[in-house]
């Protein structure tokens, strides 16, 4: 639409705006989204067993972790067995007396745990403080 100024010069009126800028930030946004968002998912699914006593602990400890296939990680990076002493005394900077948390899939053998918890009392400083990590066991109000 053009309006004409006193003067007689005609301008047109700026009702048209420009969504441009808007929409190259929301490409973007939506990018940055799209690359972060399989980052934040950063747990290893385990199915732990359930049991009546869980102790809930907020601090950050050593968490080894035994998945389905048998793989086993400390915090979220793979190990191999043979190394996995010296990776969990290298996060507890050589103290062997702190407690290490194992989270176990319940349908991982027996045999698999034993052989984790085997290497981690034969390592060079004996790793002695070890807690197997549970859900807890859901109860039926009233019962």
């Amino acid at each position: 639409m053009a309006f004409t100024n006193p003067r007689g010069r005609t301008q047109s009126s700026l009702s048209d705006i420009n969504i441009t800028p808007f929409v190259d930030v929301v490409l973007v946004l939506l990018v940055i989204f799209m690359l972060t968002a399989p980052i934040l998912e950063s747990g290893i699914e385990v199915d732990l067993p359930k049991t009546k006593t869980v102790k809930v602990v907020s601090e950050e400890k050593v968490v080894i972790t035994i998945d389905k296939k048998q793989n086993i990680y400390v915090g979220n990076d793979p190990v191999n067995i043979h190394r996995l002493a010296v990776s969990v005394l290298d996060q507890l900077k050589g103290a062997g007396t702190q407690p290490v948390f194992i989270r176990c899939d319940q349908n991982v053998s027996f045999g698999a745990f034993a052989r984790v918890v085997d290497a981690l009392k034969q390592s060079p400083v004996p790793i002695t403080n070890l807690n197997i990590v549970t859900e807890p066991l859901e109860t039926k109000p009233g019962s």
